[in-house]
């Protein structure tokens, strides 16, 4: 294969030798400095931020982390939050019907891509659970200056910022250890973190191991299979065993940040390892993942306002392959090793931006990014396997994607009642990919495909404009009302632009949305361009702490929507092989969430009631047909006590049966159910405990995007007896959960 332009070190030595560079531009804070303080603190009370993300508190992150090692699933509580089923650390938010690359998700700054023909590899798996500091959404009329390249919500996962002695306190050092286990699968890990600080300098290390085996569903739902002729030999496959489930994750993280005055330097260097995940909705499993993160930035205060900056590069080693619970030996011979897939990409990234207080009602936003991504995504050849040799497969050969954004911002309070944002952002997106090959030149398997792909013009350049306008109306400290539209643009995916073969078995390597079908590409597919209209009343007690109430509703049109139809025909209840294609959609829905505080005496301590409720339908303009994973109407209804360290909650999960389906797709319909879940944690200084039982009564159900299952047995061939249709991944059963943390 051809090498790509990544050079680790040299870059690692760049980054390294320019933080004192950095740092020696940074002026020291003035003498006068205190005397600009009350300017601050107008701005502050006068500037409410209309671009607010709705996410976990710290404590509530703190209780979610005990739960899972799935950095998506942190979010389940946001109103317009459900999660797409993959492996147990790589599920996908769907927010408000939009998933996957149709989301923009940053993390720590960096804008990651998914370096895999299923991602199973999302962006959010590169920051494990552990190190989450904090996690938000950010939907509706989305401002400019957080979206980019999607036409969904923004998701903004950060690590934990970096700790700094106070003024006069010397040096600090501290850490935590941690440990966890779960019942359901066996789950366990131990993590810690440990730092050194001063008043300038700043030291930290964080790292983390986690293991799961296979996860129970709470009843029989196939019979119980031995799986035979696997890579490991022979092992049986229980008839409530949901296969293909396991995982097994290692990382180390090291920060350093240097500060002067309002100035900070940071620089994370991240390593993470997935030497297995199974997929139980995919064909594949993951058998590698190795990820490299080097991630420096800056952010500094001045007279005029602040400026942050960042320039990061990730690099990934993907390999899929049959796990444990796919069938591995195969022919008739038993004497076919497997089906191994190879995955290469670079991410490069920089970005800058500048928040300007042009007075006391005027903020201007402006800044510049700029990503180059390059993929390479090969498959070696098979012996004793004709159609699987002698050539290396080339499923994307040097697969470039490169874009180039500036945008610009003005947000304006004219009155304590009134505030406005107007933003504007103009993106170049360049995509090329150079020629392929199959495993072989045979016309009727690959090459005739290959030859018309390699004598089409493959280069493409997408000239994206975004714009939002917003409008907040607070007439009085109980009450507030906001509206807005976003015009959004999303240029296709290497993907879903440059895969090329239509031969069956290649075609159901390619599938990112877990619904057993094969997939194929169009060099000619159109950005999607969503126009959303939003409005949100958010009424609530003066001090926002006893009680509220937020419904917030949306209506998006996409233009282009990069859809699917059948290549030749889709007969019923099978799964079967689809091309991309451009057509329109239409998204429409509402999220209600509210909360109470009751208060229960010197016994019991304040109880507070929480719930939301979230509705959703989308449709194909074109074909009348539903838009494929898109959740029913569900509910989330808490009560939660505290009483001093102890936190305890009862929790209601209530989800609607899913008959609106993709048609096209033979999505897989599911049924409703409701959910008891009991958690309770102890929370001191020097430690914290948590407990905690999932679907306690042991509920039998299948999430509504959790995808076909296709877990175990034959999986490569379309609708082969081992990967039968019609089967929905059914979820976990009942699972006790025990997560300690020591703090020192």
């Amino acid at each position: 294969m051809t090498a790509l332009p990544f050079q680790p070190r040299r870059l690692a030595l760049l980054l390294l030798s320019s933080c004192p560079a950095l740092l020696a531009t940074v002026p020291a804070r003035a003498a006068e400095g205190p005397a600009a303080l009350p300017e601050v603190e107008v701005k502050a009370t006068r500037l409410r931020p209309l671009a607010e993300g709705a996410g976990p508190t710290s404590a509530r992150l703190a209780g979610l982390k005990a739960t899972t090692s799935d950095t998506a699933a942190l979010l389940q509580d946001v109103p317009g939050v459900a999660l797409a089923g993959a492996g147990g650390l790589s599920s996908l938010p769907v927010v408000r019907g939009l998933a996957d690359d149709r989301n923009r998700v940053q993390v720590d700054g960096m804008d990651l891509i998914s370096a895999c023909g299923n991602h199973m590899n999302p962006p959010l798996s590169y920051l494990e659970s552990f190190r989450v500091g904090a996690i938000q959404v950010f939907t509706g009329a989305v401002p400019v200056s957080l979206g980019g390249d999607s036409i969904g919500a923004t998701v903004v996962a950060e690590s934990a910022p970096p700790p700094f002695a106070a003024p006069g306190q010397g040096t600090v050092a501290g850490g935590a250890l941690g440990a966890f286990y779960r019942s359901n699968g066996a789950a366990r890990g131990v993590q810690g973190e440990a730092h050194w600080a001063s008043e300038r300098l700043s030291v930290r290390y964080a790292g983390g191991v986690s293991t799961s085996d296979n996860l129970r569903a709470a009843k029989d739902f196939k019979p119980a299979t031995q799986a035979t002729w696997t890579r490991s030999g022979t092992h049986p496959l229980d008839a409530n065993e949901i296969g293909s489930t396991a995982y097994t994750l290692r990382s180390h993280s090291l920060g350093f940040a240097l500060r002067s005055g309002e100035h900070m330097a940071d620089l994370k260097v991240s390593v993470q390892e997935i030497p297995r995940q199974g997929f139980p909705n995919q064909h594949m499993d993951m058998t590698d993942n190795h990820s490299t993160q080097v991630n420096l930035g800056y952010t500094g205060s001045f007279a005029w306002g602040s400026l942050q900056a960042r320039l990061y590069n990730e690099e990934t080693r993907h390999r899929m392959d049959f796990g444990d619970d796919k069938l591995y030996w195969y022919g008739s011979a038993r004497n076919v090793a497997g089906m191994p897939m190879e995955t290469h990409g670079v991410n490069t990234g920089a970005r800058v931006r500048a928040d300007v207080n042009l007075n006391e009602r005027d903020i201007l936003r402006v800044g510049s990014e700029y990503q180059r991504y390059h993929l390479n995504d090969w498959w070696p050849p098979v012996a004793n396997a004709m159609m699987m040799s002698p050539n290396t497969f080339q499923n994307l050969h040097n697969g470039q994607r490169d874009r180039m954004d500036v945008f610009a911002e003005w947000e304006a309070a004219w009155s304590p009642r009134w505030q406005t944002l107007a933003g504007l952002r103009s993106s170049t997106v360049r995509m090329d990919a150079d020629p392929v090959q199959g495993y072989n030149t045979m016309a009727m398997m690959y090459g005739a495909d290959a030859a018309r792909f390699n004598a089409a013009s493959r280069a493409r350049t997408d000239h994206n404009l975004d714009a939002t306008l917003l409008a907040r109306f607070t007439p009085d400290a109980g009450r507030s009302f906001d509206a807005g539209y976003a015009r959004k643009t999303r240029s296709p995916s290497l993907y879903e632009r440059y895969t090329w073969s239509t031969n069956g078995m290649a075609m159901t390597m390619n599938n990112w949305v877990n619904d057993g079908n094969g997939y194929v590409g169009s060099i000619d597919l159109a950005p999607e361009v969503a126009h959303t209209l939003s409005a949100s009343a958010d009424l609530h007690d003066a001090g926002q702490a006893r009680w509220g109430v937020k419904l917030q509703s949306f209506y998006t049109y996409v233009n282009n929507y990069i859809n699917a139809r059948c290549l030749t025909s889709c007969p019923p209840n099978q799964f079967n092989y689809l091309r991309l294609v451009n057509t329109d959609a239409r998204l429409y829905g509402a999220d209600l969430s509210g909360y109470r505080v009751l208060d229960g005496g010197e016994t019991l301590g304040p109880i507070t009631g929480r719930g939301t409720l979230a509705y959703v339908h989308g449709k194909d303009t074109h074909s009348d047909d539903g838009l494929y994973n898109q959740m029913p109407l569900n509910a989330r209804l808490s009560l939660e006590q505290k009483h001093g360290p102890w936190t305890t909650a009862v929790e209601e999960v209530l989800v609607g049966a899913k008959r609106a389906v993709s048609q096209v797709r033979n999505e897989i319909a599911t049924g409703g159910y409701a959910l008891l879940n009991l958690r309770s944690s102890y929370d001191t200084r020097h430690y914290r405990v948590d407990l905690g039982l999932e679907n306690a009564l042991n509920r039998f159900y299948a999430s509504p995007l959790g995808g076909a299952y296709i877990g175990q047995g034959t999986t490569m061939s379309l609708n082969g007896a081992g990967a039968p249709y019609g089967i929905a991944v059914p979820s976990m059963g009942r699972s006790v959960y025990v997560a300690l943390t020591v703090r020192y």
